[in-house]
């Protein structure tokens, strides 16, 4: 039989990361990263199992040559690294699972060999040696946590010098005992700074040239980080908003600067984008834009949460809108402007209201 292919990217610090950061917000990000490394598989690679942290991927009766190999471990820590860079760049959340993502790392381990096959539910999934080598091998001494592990076995099918060396890869030999068996490897750490990164569009705050149209203040029982969260999380939308039929959004995604949902309101679509403005230190501030509307030309809401104690906070909604026609303008003036203002109210209630399901 030819040899396989056996390949696990990993996240490293995984377990610390779940344990001390808010359960869904860590699970929505290493749910985020783990589709992002799926989507950075270029060599057609098979997906046998998601492992918590980790991918267990193979490739049946084929090793790609060393230059597509290094390719795809290049592909793998770039698409990382740039999703990383987005969480850290347009992130609006406090939490710490959102403020400590970007201290994620990863390593990827590279086996090869010939494998044998179970069947398990339907499921056919690789079995026997190999690929208890090729985990095992995810335990090692390898003094950081960042880097990609090629088994010797890999490294001289695919005639990958032992002191490889590129811009990138600079590999050193290693050797582990596993069940008093040595297995020898050799290994590169990964320099994040040396990867060229994706581009992705960084949201600027908002600066709005007047000020607001409307305004409503209240006082609600809740911690400014929970308060937050009621309102930033889409899936609690449908506690606080009237009238909308449903939310569309990404239900695996944190939102974040540019995230994008839609209301249904009567089969009618409107399309709004998460933005931030500046606001004052120690508040936190959640905004929403949309052009959807036809009342206005386009149509921000914030709402901007200040603490004043453990269990209580300010929240301030602010409501602008913008509008060019005359005839937009008189309808605003006559009859929106008094809907948009008892919507606000309503919405400041039913907040208000949420003290009851914490």
């Amino acid at each position: 039989m030819a040899n396989s292919l056996l390949f696990i990217p990993d996240i490293s610090g995984f377990t610390e990361f779940i344990q001390t950061t808010e359960v869904e917000h860590s699970q929505h990000v290493i749910a985020e990263l783990l589709e992002v490394l799926i989507q950075s598989n270029t060599e057609d690679l098979q997906l046998a199992e998601v492992e918590g942290d980790a991918l267990f991927f193979y490739k049946e009766g084929e090793v790609p040559s060393q230059e597509r190999l290094l390719a795809q471990i290049e592909s793998m820590f770039i698409a990382f690294y740039s999703h990383l860079k987005l969480l850290k760049e347009n992130r609006i959340c406090p939490c710490n699972a959102c403020a400590t993502a970007p201290n994620l790392q990863l390593k990827i381990i590279a086996h090869c060999g010939e494998l044998q096959f179970i069947e398990v539910q339907g499921n056919r999934k690789p079995f026997g040696k190999q690929v208890i080598e090729a985990h095992r091998m995810l335990k090692n001494s390898v003094d950081s946590d960042n880097y990609v592990l090629i088994s010797k076995s890999l490294a001289s099918e695919i005639g990958l010098p032992i002191y490889y060396y590129s811009k990138l890869f600079k590999f050193r030999e290693g050797i582990d005992i596993y069940d008093s068996k040595e297995l020898t490897y050799i290994y590169a750490i990964i320099d994040s700074e040396l990867l060229q990164l994706k581009p992705f569009r960084s949201i600027e705050k908002v600066v709005l040239p007047n000020p607001p149209n409307l305004t409503y203040s209240k006082n609600i029982a809740l911690s400014a980080e929970k308060l937050y969260e009621y309102i930033s999380n889409f899936k609690y939308r449908h506690l606080w908003v009237n009238g909308v039929d449903k939310f569309e959004y990404n239900e695996n995604e944190i939102n974040r600067e540019g995230t994008e949902h839609i209301c249904v309101i009567k089969e009618k679509h409107l399309d709004f984008t998460t933005v931030i403005k500046e606001v004052k230190k120690g508040e936190l501030i959640y905004g929403e834009f949309t052009k959807s509307p036809p009342i206005v030309d386009t149509y921000y809401q914030f709402y901007t949460i200040t603490p004043l104690s453990k269990e209580q906070s300010n929240l301030k909604i602010e409501t602008y809108w913008f509008v060019t026609s005359p005839i937009k303008k008189f309808i605003i003036f006559l009859i929106a402007k008094r809907k948009i203002n008892k919507t606000i109210i309503d919405t400041m209630e039913n907040i208000a209201k949420l003290t009851s399901i914490t």
